[in-house]
């Protein structure tokens, strides 16, 4: 039955969002101690980025045309906001929209 919760589930959710908190702060704690220079500072910040575009960059190659609309409308919005959330959010809805439309 679909309500019903494994248990052995939700502790491997909770071990994950666990795990991944303690990477975090001890990354940021770290990072705290550390002194880091120009170079690996702006690696840093661009990294976000970076992980979006190598997540993404497979799916644009096997595209359809509502994909390459969806990742047109996507670098526009982020070249006009500057957002990666929005830019993010705008992309979910313009695909959606695109699939039901085309």
């Amino acid at each position: 039955m679909m309500g019903e919760l494994d248990p052995f589930v939700v502790a491997v959710i909770a071990a994950m969002g666990v795990a991944t908190y303690v990477t975090k702060a001890g990354g940021l704690w770290l990072l705290g101690r550390v002194d880091l220079s120009p170079r690996v500072e702006s690696g840093l910040e661009i990294l976000p980025g970076a992980i979006i575009v190598s997540i993404l960059a497979p799916e644009l190659i096997g595209g359809t045309l509502a994909t390459w609309i969806a990742a047109g409308i996507v670098f526009l919005v982020a070249w006009r906001t500057d957002s990666i959330t929005i830019s993010l959010g705008t992309g979910v809805v313009a695909i959606l929209a695109l699939r039901a439309m085309l």
